[in-house]
C-alpha cells in the first residue's frame, strides 16, 4: 500500500512565472500525467498560461475564479473546470482561500475510445469535440461577481 501525504506542511511554492500566493504538493506523476494539490492564499493567482496537456481543476475547498480562454467565472468547492490543451487558463482568489486537485493528462487524447469510458454523455460521438476546444459550461447557477459580497468560503 502506498500513502502519499499532501496538504499543510507538504507544499512548496508553485505556478508559472508571475504566479503568487500558490503552493502545491505533488501526489503522483508518471508518463501518463500528474496529480497535485494546489492551495491558494487570499489574493493569490496562477497567471494565465497555456499547457500542452488537458487538465482538470477540481475545487475541493473554498472558492475563487478560473479563466478559460477569454471567459472568467467564479467557482466553488465541488466544481471541476476543464482546462483544454493549448488554451489560455488560470485561477485566482480575492477575499477567500481555495484548495484544488489538479489532474493533468500527458500525451495524445484517447478520443477513439472515449465512447466506452464512463462519464461520456449519451449520444456523444467519440471524437466529436476537437482537442483544444472548450469553455465554461452554463449550469444555471448565477455567479456574477459583486465585490461587496466577497467570495465563497
Amino acid at each position: 500500500m502506498e500513502i502519499h501525504r499532501f496538504g499543510f506542511g507538504h507544499r512548496r511554492p508553485d505556478g508559472p512565472a508571475g504566479s503568487h500566493g500558490v503552493t502545491s504538493a505533488l501526489v503522483h506523476s508518471d508518463g501518463r500525467g500528474t496529480v497535485a494539490e494546489l492551495a491558494f492564499a487570499r489574493k493569490a493567482a496562477i497567471e494565465p498560461h497555456t499547457n500542452p496537456n488537458l487538465t482538470w481543476f477540481l475545487v475541493i475547498e473554498g472558492g475563487g475564479f478560473v479563466q478559460v480562454g477569454d471567459e472568467i467565472a467564479r467557482v466553488f468547492a465541488g466544481e471541476a473546470v476543464l482546462w483544454p490543451s493549448g488554451v489560455l487558463h488560470g485561477a485566482s482568489t480575492d477575499l477567500s482561500e481555495m484548495r484544488a486537485i489538479v489532474i493533468e493528462f500527458a500525451g495524445p487524447d484517447d478520443d477513439e475510445i472515449r465512447g466506452v469510458l464512463p462519464g461520456v454523455p449519451a449520444g456523444l460521438e467519440p471524437g466529436s469535440v476537437a482537442r483544444g476546444e472548450g469553455g465554461l459550461v452554463d449550469d444555471g447557477i448565477a455567479r456574477g461577481y459583486d465585490p461587496a459580497e466577497g467570495e465563497p468560503v
